[in-house]
């Protein structure tokens, strides 16, 4: 490939402890092209950083394009950058041709030969532009306004590689569906650690909640996660409030007794009624103030002025009316929290922690728990270096955990 098409690239960090550099070098011979190591300065100490400049070669220029784009991910930059290039919407709710797709990273683009910052990184969105005022944002396809400005190609892009800290947070503890084996305790005192560190700074987090925390008991643990102020908003949908309020109003959760753990006759009405006292009034809130809801995890949001964003589905009875049943909008009520957070908690809830995990910059703390390890690995696998995977049951998680903050 010596008279091919090449680009010299530059990657910056701590590429070692990271694998940066190895994982952009697989890229480049994975894709089909070759490199030559021109440079690569190893920083001294645990606070500077390495430098490896790459020429990177393919058979043609359009490979070239694809390999610079997979490469740019791990924060590979040309070395002499050409401004960013941009095309018009063609018209609401479609990006131009060959727009660039965003990743969940902290993301430059060049606008006028210099850097500028796209604000609220996530992943799978367009970035607009506009050039006069040298502003960059990261835009959902259902919000793009004809006319618009959007980047498009690979040119001008710069993307912060996520590092692997040099003291791993990653933690994972395997159970079988059937263990009672409590969680380690060293997993929880990291995930406590973490979310003190986090409060503490003043940086919201989100609890993303599937009804398991009420079926398991553990919504009294959760509630009291709230009253210490480690919840900073909840995400769920309209199952997880409506067991809940079943709980506090007829002490089941579909149908089952709480305290006996065994079917109470006529329970399966029990959420139906539930939903219905609750629309009679008009909210959850209102249900509250009125005396009907006195215990549980939506009382304590409630009570503690605490939000809650509940996203609808197709299979929700009623639904209560908090719910949001446009899909749409229940991506911008989540996302509005989401782009604010420092730490996520994402507890037994598949649909709910994946909607979350791709609306979430990669630089925010999350931490998976679920007994069924599919979950945690598909969540892990979309996201950082600062994901805690926990496989385990969450009820018998969350209470170590409010033990272990509340001590």
């Amino acid at each position: 490939m010596q008279h091919h098409p090449f680009e010299d690239v530059r990657v910056e960090g701590h590429l070692i402890d990271s694998g940066i550099v190895s994982e952009v070098m697989d890229h480049i011979v994975a894709m089909g092209g070759e490199f030559e190591t021109l440079s690569f300065d190893v920083g001294r100490t645990n606070e500077d950083v390495s430098v490896a400049t790459l020429r990177v070669r393919a058979e043609t220029r359009e490979l070239l394009d694809e390999i610079l784009v997979a490469i740019s991910e791990h924060g590979a930059v040309v070395c002499e950058p050409r401004d960013a290039r941009f095309a018009p919407a063609p018209r609401d709710g479609v990006f131009p041709q060959d727009f660039y797709s965003t990743t969940n990273l902290e993301t430059d683009v060049r606008i006028g030969g210099s850097w500028v910052r796209v604000a609220n990184p996530e992943m799978d969105l367009g970035v607009r532009v506009d050039p006069l005022a040298r502003t960059a944002d990261a835009i959902p396809m259902a919000d793009v306004r004809e006319g618009e400005l959007y980047v498009v190609g690979h040119d001008g892009i710069r993307v912060h590689p996520q590092e692997r800290p040099r003291t791993s947070q990653a933690f994972e503890f395997m159970a079988s569906a059937v263990s009672s084996e409590k969680p380690k305790a060293q997993v929880v005192a990291e995930v406590a650690r973490m979310l003190r560190e986090t409060r503490d700074a003043g940086h919201q987090i989100i609890a993303v909640v599937g009804p398991a925390v009420v079926h398991t008991g553990a919504a009294e643990h959760l509630a009291r996660l709230v009253e210490l102020g480690y919840v900073s908003v909840l995400f769920g949908g309209n199952a997880v409030a409506v067991h809940d309020i079943e709980a506090a109003m007829f002490g089941t959760s579909l149908g089952v007794s709480l305290s006996e753990g065994t079917p109470i006759h006529g329970g399966h009405q029990h959420h139906l009624r539930a939903i219905n006292a609750v629309r009679g009034h008009g909210s959850i809130a209102a249900a509250v103030a009125a005396g009907d809801i006195t215990r549980g995890l939506m009382h304590t949001l409630v009570k503690t002025g605490t939000p809650f964003v509940l996203a609808g589905s197709i299979r929700d009875d009623g639904p209560l009316p908090d719910v949001i049943t446009d899909a749409m909008e229940a991506q911008r009520a989540m996302r509005e929290y989401a782009q604010c957070a420092g730490a996520c908690l994402m507890l037994s809830t598949m649909l709910h922690s994946i909607a979350t995990g791709n609306m979430l910059p990669a630089s925010v703390t999350t931490v998976c728990v679920d007994i069924n390890p599919a979950v945690v690995t598909k969540l892990a696998d979309r996201g950082s270096w600062q994901t805690i995977g926990v496989v385990t049951d969450v009820g018998l998680f969350l209470e170590q955990l409010a033990a272990e903050l509340d001590g």
